[in-house]
C-alpha cells in the first residue's frame, strides 16, 4: 500500500468518497496563495506541489488562476500587506500558510468582509471566517515522546528542537511534546530553534551540546534530524534516538546508519501537499459546497520498516509527500462533517 492511500485511508475510507465534479461554477474564479516562508525543503515541496496540482486545473479551466506569493521575511506585518493586495486584486479566495495564528487576523477578516474565501493551513489563523486545515500538531509531538517511551522505559534526557519561533505549528508541537514528557520518565534538558531549517539546527545543536549531560533522544519538528546528527557526529558522544521530520536528508542519514549498524528511529510530520488539499478546499467553497471550518489531516509518518519504500519516492533535496486530488479533498470535507 501507498503512502498516499495510508495518509488518506485513516481520513475517511478514502475507496467510497463522493464522485462526480462540477467545475463550472469555478471556471472564472480566481484563488491565490499567501505563503509566509520558504526557506528550507519543506516550504519548497509545499510550492511545488501548488503548482503540481493546480497547473492543470488552470488549463482545465476548473479556475481562472491559482497565484502563489511568499513574503520576502517571515513577517506577519508584510504578509498582512501581501494580503490587502490580493483583496486589492480582486481573488476570489485566498488560500494562507500563516506567519501568525492572530497577527494577521485583521487582514484575514477584511478579506472576509469583501467576500473573499479564506483558508488556512499548516499555519493557521484564528479569525473565525477562516477555514482552517492542520494536523494535529500536538498530538505529533506527544506521539514522538511516546515512541521514545516504547524504546526507552526506563526514561533519560531528551534534546527539543523547536521550529520558527511565534508560530503555531512550533507552540504547538512543542506543547505536546511538554505534555507527554510531564508524564514520563524522561527530561528534556535543552531546548534550541532550529527554524526547520538542517543548517540552522546544527549549528544550534552544536552551540548547545556542550553544556548538556548525556542526551538519549532528540525530538523535533520537521528539517532538523539530519543537523542534529551532524552536530552530535562532531563530538565524542554516543548517537541518540534522533525523531525525524520526513525531510530527504534525514531519511538518507537514517537508511545509511540502519544498514551501517542498525539504528533505529521514526519520522513523521505534515505532508507538504497539504497545500493542494487547501487549494481543493477553497475550490468546493467557491463551487458552493458545505465546507465545515474546521478539517483535520493525518500526518505523514515513516516507520523503521517503510524507510526504503518513503526514501524511494523522495526526491533528493525534498520531503516524504503527497498530493490531494479534488475527490481527496471531497472524502477529507465529508469526514468532517
Amino acid at each position: 500500500m501507498t503512502m498516499k492511500a495510508i495518509l488518506l485511508g485513516t481520513v475517511a475510507g478514502l475507496a467510497i468518497a463522493v464522485s462526480g465534479t462540477a467545475m463550472a461554477e469555478t471556471s472564472g474564479a480566481r484563488i491565490a496563495l499567501s505563503n509566509n516562508y520558504a526557506g528550507n525543503s519543506w516550504r519548497q515541496a509545499m510550492l511545488e506541489s501548488w503548482a503540481k496540482i493546480t497547473g492543470p486545473a488552470v488549463d482545465d479551466k476548473t479556475v481562472a488562476a491559482a497565484d502563489a506569493f511568499t513574503t520576502s521575511e517571515n513577517q506577519a506585518t508584510e504578509q498582512a500587506a501581501q494580503i490587502q493586495n490580493m483583496i486589492l486584486q480582486g481573488y476570489d479566495a485566498i488560500v494562507i500558510n500563516a506567519a501568525s495564528p492572530t497577527a494577521i487576523n485583521g487582514a484575514v477578516k477584511e478579506a472576509c468582509d469583501a467576500g473573499i474565501m479564506v483558508v488556512s493551513f499548516d499555519g493557521i489563523v484564528t479569525e473565525p471566517c477562516a477555514w482552517r486545515i492542520a494536523v494535529d500538531f500536538r498530538q505529533m509531538g506527544r506521539d514522538q515522546i511516546k515512541y521514545l517511551a516504547g524504546r526507552y522505559p526506563d526514561g533519560g534526557n531528551i534534546l527539543e528542537i523547536r521550529g520558527l519561533a511565534g508560530v503555531f505549528v512550533d507552540d504547538e508541537i512543542s506543547a505536546g511534546i511538554h505534555e507527554e514528557a510531564a508524564n514520563s520518565n524522561f527530561k528534556i534538558v535543552g531546548s534550541v530553534h532550529g527554524d526547520w531549517a538542517q543548517d540552522v539546527s546544527q549549528k544550534a545543536v552544536a552551540g548547545i551540546l556542550p553544556s548538556l549531560p548525556e542526551i538519549i533522544a532528540v525530538v523535533t519538528q520537521g528539517g532538523d534530524g539530519y543537523g542534529a546528527a551532524q552536530a552530535f557526529a562532531a563530538t565524542d558522544r554516543d548517537m541518540p534516538t534522533i525523531v525525524m521530520g520526513n525531510r530527504q536528508d534525514e531519511l538518507q542519514w537514517w537508511a545509511e546508519q540502519k544498514a551501517d549498524n542498525g539504528y533505529e528511529t521514526k519520522s513523521l510530520s505534515i505532508a507538504p501537499g497539504v497545500s493542494t488539499l487547501a487549494f481543493w478546499v477553497a475550490q468546493q467553497i467557491l463551487d458552493g459546497a458545505d465546507v465545515p471550518k474546521e478539517l483535520t489531516v493525518p500526518f505523514l509518518v515513516v516507520e523503521q520498516d517503510g524507510l526504503e519504500e518513503a526514501l524511494e519516492t523522495t526526491p533528493t533535496g525534498s520531503v516524504a509527500n503527497v498530493e490531494y486530488s479534488l475527490d481527496d479533498a471531497k472524502a477529507v470535507i465529508a469526514a468532517a462533517q
